[in-house]
């Protein structure tokens, strides 16, 4: 999944950046109003993490914008303690959901998941294939009740295709869900991740059609 992220302060964005890559996510951040709001309008994006003071334009000309466009994603917006004017506009205007800075990064995780759960229709946050279970809070897989030895990279893959269970995903799609635009992907890393994969879950949990892409059967 990828998050358009949109804070102008270079510490912040970057710890941010950092912690949703850690947790799965593919991160396109920007430092401006304009850049984001042109990033949204090209790119599809599962959610968006939007401050409201940015320069050139704010955070709720950007909401606007997307939300003029018809652009549905959900956003959380990112507001100062004493904007509380700010943050009502916000909602009003379509945002989901917001925090005050400074917040808790867990809880930003929290909610950002709890978005995207009621973007997809889900109600809880396991995802189940089967007898395998992952746990995007606790970054934990299971099969059969049992505690998976994966690694980082096995687990983000493995998320990926489980919240798309019943299709099939592209190789591109997973590079686009899993690494920013600046990453270098190895042209075999997709392939040797899931060879893994399968050596833990067995060969035939992931499927695969050549020039089509990889899918988990409901």
């Amino acid at each position: 999944m990828r998050i358009l992220l949109v804070e102008d302060d270079s510490i912040l964005g970057s710890s941010l950046k950092k912690a949703l890559e850690k947790h799965a996510y593919g991160v396109d951040w920007m430092r401006d109003g304009q850049s984001a709001l042109e990033a949204a309008e090209h790119s599809d994006f599962t959610a968006v993490i939007l401050d409201i003071n940015l320069p050139v334009l704010s955070g709720i000309e950007v909401l606007k914008g997307m939300r003029r466009a018809g652009n549905t994603v959900p956003i959380l917006l990112l507001t100062a303690l004493d904007a509380i004017r700010r943050k009502v506009e916000g909602l009003d205007e379509g945002a989901d959901d917001y925090m005050v800075k400074p917040f808790d990064l867990d809880e930003l995780l929290a909610r950002l998941r709890a978005l995207i759960r009621r973007r997809d229709g889900r109600t809880e946050s396991l995802l189940r294939c089967g007898d395998v279970e992952v746990d995007p809070s606790a970054m934990v897989a299971r099969k059969a009740n049992m505690q998976l030895h994966i690694t980082a990279k096995e687990f983000h893959l493995l998320k990926v295709l489980m919240e798309r269970s019943g299709r099939y995903v592209t190789k591109n799609d997973i590079e686009y869900a899993l690494y920013d635009a600046y990453s270098t992907v190895e042209s075999n890393a997709i392939e040797v991740t899931i060879y893994n994969l399968r050596k833990k879950l067995g060969t035939d949990f992931i499927k695969s059609i050549r020039g089509v892409g990889y899918m988990i059967e409901r």
